[in-house]
């Protein structure tokens, strides 16, 4: 018997962007369309978020929220196609970008130990002479 092949149905980023309502739901994850208007009473985040990204690309938010292996195992049964390679670009994230931790602070020795003691040292002068000035 010979294997059957199924090609995925493409979709031009226009034809995605007219579905951005609770009546017809699509959005983009990763160059896929996905029609997640049978899923918005189903969604642990709330129809909110998906209508918010309606029509739209949503893989960084999808990926910023951390999903587990179940949702990501869910989305399959979604899956309406995928995004025209010409339009791809226009919607790209940067979902591999990591932002660099800040640089720490190169704070001096001076900052660090000797602003604090002389604040302390200036505290404790004024608490004793206002102590010794009650007695």
């Amino acid at each position: 018997m010979a294997e059957e092949q199924t090609t995925a149905k493409i979709y031009r980023l226009e034809e995605v962007e007219k579905h951005k309502n609770a009546d017809s739901l699509w959005i983009i994850i990763h160059d896929r369309v996905y029609d997640v208007t049978k899923f918005l009473d189903e969604h642990p985040g709330g129809e909110e978020v998906l209508i918010e990204q309606g029509g739209g690309n949503a893989t960084e938010s999808f990926e910023d929220v951390g999903h587990s292996a179940d949702a990501r195992e869910l989305m399959k049964d979604y899956i309406k196609g995928e995004l025209h390679e010409d339009d791809r670009s226009k919607t790209q994230t940067q979902t591999n970008y990591t932002p660099s931790a800040p640089e720490p602070q190169k704070n001096s020795l001076f900052v660090q130990w000797v602003v604090p003691a002389i604040v302390a040292l200036g505290v404790a002068l004024i608490y004793r002479f206002y102590f010794a000035s009650s007695n």
